[in-house]
């Protein structure tokens, strides 16, 4: 084996493992709640999923109330999922504890919240990573550009779509998929 060879068997390794993560079902992907459990999201299959990235000091903050509703209505086919972010404006700066007491208090929360994450830049969650890359989703790209974006995935594990801060959890741009 000549040097050249040599030095291409690792590239081909790396390869052969980014393409395995491309391939990554929604379904395998790791996070924690916000308790620090971790989230069977495998659990969710022949579920809708909704993914709201959520902020407890945002102009938005008051879609935890219909992201509740939601939950409340429509929790045989769908699990709404609050996935706590700092990024935008420092609009989430509470630990676990403080930002579940806040949505419980406030708006009832009983759906789920994760672990606080990142949604974008090099530290984005892998599940965030999935949701705006098309060669993971095999859908589309996004970015996510503010508090409560909202991304959809279908009871197969599929994107559906994504819907920016100003759609409201109770739109029919959304109920039209789970209904």
């Amino acid at each position: 084996m000549n040097f050249l060879n040599l030095l291409l068997i690792p590239l081909t390794i790396i390869q052969l493992n980014m393409n395995e993560n491309d391939l990554k079902s929604v379904y395998e992907i790791k996070i924690n709640d916000i308790s620090g459990n971790p989230i069977e999201l495998n659990d969710f299959k022949d579920k809708y999923v909704l993914f709201v990235n959520v902020a407890s000091k945002c102009g938005f903050t008051g879609q935890y109330e219909d992201l509740q509703k939601l939950h409340e209505e429509y929790k045989s086919k769908l699990v709404v999922v609050g996935l706590p972010c700092n990024q935008f404006g420092g609009q989430e700066p509470g630990q676990s504890h403080e930002i579940s007491t806040f949505c419980k208090i406030n708006y009832g929360v009983t759906f789920l919240l994760t672990e606080k994450i990142e949604v974008k830049g090099n530290g984005q969650h892998p599940i965030y990573k999935w949701l705006t890359d098309k060669t993971l989703n095999g859908v589309k790209n996004s970015t996510v550009r503010w508090n409560f974006q909202k991304y959809l995935v279908d009871p197969s594990g599929n994107l559906v779509d994504y819907w920016y801060s100003i759609t409201n959890p109770m739109s029919q741009k959304i109920l039209k998929h789970i209904q």
